[in-house]
């Protein structure tokens, strides 16, 4: 995987988690209706993409949106630390071309 890939799929777990947070801030609204996001790969373009569509549900689910929350941070760290990872092979192999 390269750095292109995980910045992707910070940028989609980013779109998916300000969706998440507006669902749980806006859970007691009237006439509110969730967000439903998902994320889905392009294989050829090696990204990641999140799609927000209107949800058909009248109210947000905190059953389901706060495991999501939970689920996207852990995402989120996991990509970190690859791109933080690559970034010091990169250092490593410039130190020695150098």
């Amino acid at each position: 995987m390269n750095i292109s890939a995980n910045v992707s799929s910070l940028q989609a777990n980013q779109t998916f988690m300000n969706s998440n947070a507006n669902n749980i801030a806006n859970v007691n609204t009237d006439g509110f209706r969730p967000s439903d996001t998902r994320i889905s790969n392009n294989l050829q373009a090696n990204n990641r993409l999140a799609d927000d569509n209107g949800s058909q549900k009248s109210q947000a689910d905190l059953s389901k949106e706060i495991p999501d929350q939970i689920t996207i941070g852990g995402i989120a760290e996991a990509n970190a630390s690859a791109i933080r990872t690559q970034n010091e092979m990169m250092g490593t192999l410039l130190d020695i071309k150098a």
